[in-house]
């Protein structure tokens, strides 16, 4: 196993990561165009960083106080760190304690070993090491604890709690710190480093609006068409679970019959897909800013630190970064666990609608906190869980994107499976090993993207 390398195993595992590249970030006095991507950009071209959707520029120079041109550098720098971080986390197995993306504009990346005998081996592959005491693994497991154990006490006093990676440690968000330390007791884990935020906000369901295009259940609310999917010869849309319950009729925004929807699961987790009639028609795009579309190209997740842009009808399209993954949110109407935060703002009625990296689909909004004129902060749910549970396929602009199908090896890498980052699979007589959680696409087989998977 990774885990168990001896220390000269894994440096030589680290040494022949390869050089990483950079794209040079311009100074916001002088933008010149960026280099164009050369042959080391393999990250960036297959997850379409090269060519990003002109609606996520525009909302990240707004949002995030960019050039057009930083913006560019920035989504490159984000596709390569992804990359690197895989392979960082493949070749450091049980010391790995998290990897994460920094800085307005250069996305320098950070990765977090709990051995500083890796510290100089991460170095050397263009990456700043963190010496921690925790291993990520540790970390997510004091998490699921404390899911196990919210669900008992149901206090609306502690409403979110999440694994910090950059901070190597467990969250608990309470608006009492005596109701955040009873969670903590009620655990076990009194004692062992999971810190208190103290903090006035409740988030709660961006639900009753449109996100994206509007969509209305029954006839009377109004949620948000996230992505298009496909499942079979079956087209519709993933949205959040919260608004509707299988069986539950939509009609589309200019109220005419729509679907229905197919599948539902809240609490737990926020997701739903609906079934639409031969009058709609399944695409891979998403409104930007004045209604102008833009297209995904597939479901690669992000890293803390990336930047992540939502559109909204209530809101309209905002941009921010990523807070943390995994993150748990205890709503009025329940728990919810697995979500990612951001500080990207949004309103009630934005519910559903599509968050995105680039051109990869991230996951549809789920609530939030606060609003677009003080600012806040809005959870999602990612996409590739929604895909993977109700085995349905993202809608991208990329080509030879398939069904999930059988195979004669049960390991087989398969089109359309969701595969998470570690995981190995079987491809042509060759053994690979997933670099970045996605969905796979027709196009994306691992001989092919070295962005994705590595050779073992």
């Amino acid at each position: 196993m990774v885990g168990r390398h001896t220390v000269g195993a894994r440096r030589a595992a680290l040494t022949a990561l390869g050089a990483l590249v950079l794209v040079q970030v311009p100074s916001a006095a002088a933008a010149p165009p960026p280099p164009a991507p050369g042959p080391a950009h393999l990250a960036a071209r297959t997850l379409g960083a090269v060519r990003p959707p002109s609606q996520v520029l525009r909302a990240m120079e707004r949002d995030l106080g960019l050039t057009r041109s930083q913006a560019r550098a920035r989504l490159v720098n984000e596709a390569e760190a992804g990359t690197r971080a895989g392979r960082l986390r493949n070749a450091l197995g049980g010391h790995f304690a998290g990897a994460w993306v920094s800085g307005a504009t250069s996305a320098e990346l950070t990765v977090a070993t709990t051995h500083a005998t890796d510290a100089s081996a991460i170095r050397a592959q263009g990456a700043k090491a963190a010496v921690v005491a925790t291993p990520l693994s540790t970390l997510q497991a004091l998490k699921e604890r404390l899911d196990a154990t919210a669900g008992r006490l149901r206090s609306r006093d502690t409403p979110v709690w999440y694994v910090d990676v950059p901070a190597n440690r467990v969250v608990v968000q309470a608006t009492r710190q005596a109701a955040a330390t009873a969670l903590v007791e009620a655990a076990g884990l009194a004692g062992r480093g999971v810190a208190v935020r103290v903090a006035a906000e409740r988030p709660g369901l961006r639900k009753d609006l449109v996100g994206g295009d509007a969509y209305y259940i029954n006839g009377g609310a109004r949620c948000s068409i996230g992505f298009s999917v496909t499942k079979g010869s079956q087209q519709g849309f993933v949205s959040a679970g919260h608004c509707g319950r299988p069986g539950d009729g939509t009609t589309g925004s200019d109220r005419t019959g729509q679907g229905t929807f197919e599948a539902s699961t809240f609490p737990g987790k926020d997701m739903s897909w609906v079934g639409v009639n031969s009058g709609w028609t399944a695409t891979a795009d998403f409104e930007g800013q004045g209604g102008r579309r833009a297209s995904v190209a597939g479901s690669v997740q992000a890293l803390v630190g990336a930047a992540v842009c939502r559109s909204g009808s209530t809101s309209g399209w905002h941009c921010g970064t990523i807070r943390q993954l995994g993150a748990t949110v205890q709503y009025a109407e329940g728990t919810v666990n697995g979500l990612t935060r951001t500080d990207v703002c949004s309103e009630p009625g934005d519910s559903g609608g599509p968050f995105v990296s680039g051109a990869q689909a991230q996951g549809t909004t789920s609530g939030g906190s606060g609003n677009c004129t003080s600012g806040g902060t809005t959870f999602f749910q990612p996409v590739n869980p929604i895909l993977g549970d109700f085995g349905l396929t993202l809608k991208t602009a990329q080509t030879g994107a398939q069904s999930p199908q059988g195979d004669a090896a049960a390991d087989a890498w398969l089109p359309g499976h969701v595969y998470e980052a570690g995981q190995t699979v079987s491809h042509s007589g060759v053994r690979y090993q997933c670099l970045q959680t996605h969905q796979a696409q027709g196009v994306w087989s691992p001989d092919a993207t070295p962005a994705l998977w590595q050779r073992l």
